[in-house]
């Protein structure tokens, strides 16, 4: 019999870290694909899991099982990506242009390419991550939530600490915008297709 969540929080406050092991173990792949859906690239998601996890372990002493360990662990990977995204977004960033006039252009690499269908479906993908990436936090967040964690209307609220309504409000609003853009981007990416065909 598996010990419960509650339990191992328990034995990691007492100093047990195969404890914070076997609990980690349970959420790593929700943790990573949490920050994935955030980052949109596997490296950074990596990267963000780990630092999540580093910062659920030193605060766990915190965690006074006021909400399921889950909703406080979902609050602490989403804090770690909005922080990564707000850094980002703080850094000046070089255009391609001012690299190509300091003379320092991103080495172009040459590859076999794969067969048509898989680059199309590679591309499709890159978009749909692009597209999610453009929406606002608050409606990112709800999709990821719903429609790709498959996590419950009333789980969100609870995770978001805000009314039903307003999880339903949020996610219809940015299903209609996801399916503008990728309405949008579909014809841009069939005109690539025909060109390359």
């Amino acid at each position: 019999m598996t010990d419960s969540d509650e339990a191992l929080i328990e034995q990691i406050k007492n100093g047990d870290l195969n404890a914070f092991e076997q609990l980690i173990a349970r959420y790593e792949t929700r943790v990573y694909t949490i920050a994935y859906r955030y980052v949109g690239n596997h490296s950074d998601a990596s990267d963000l899991a780990q630092e999540a996890l580093i910062r659920v372990y030193r605060s766990i002493g915190a965690f006074r099982g006021d909400s399921a360990f889950l909703t406080w662990l979902y609050r602490v990977v989403t804090n770690v990506c909005k922080d990564e995204l707000r850094r980002r977004a703080r850094q000046n960033t070089i255009s391609m242009d001012e690299m190509l006039e300091r003379g320092q252009a991103p080495a172009v690499q040459t590859a076999e390419k794969p067969p048509e269908e898989a680059v199309l479906r590679k591309e499709w993908q890159e978009e749909v991550q692009v597209i999610l990436n453009s929406l606002s936090e608050e409606h990112r967040t709800v999709v990821v939530m719903r429609d790709i964690q498959g996590y419950s209307y009333e789980e969100i609220a609870g995770f978001l600490e805000c009314s039903l309504g307003t999880v339903k409000s949020r996610l219809n609003r940015a299903r209609n915008l996801l399916k503008e853009r990728l309405l949008s981007r579909k014809d841009l990416l069939l005109g690539r297709a025909c060109q390359t065909s």
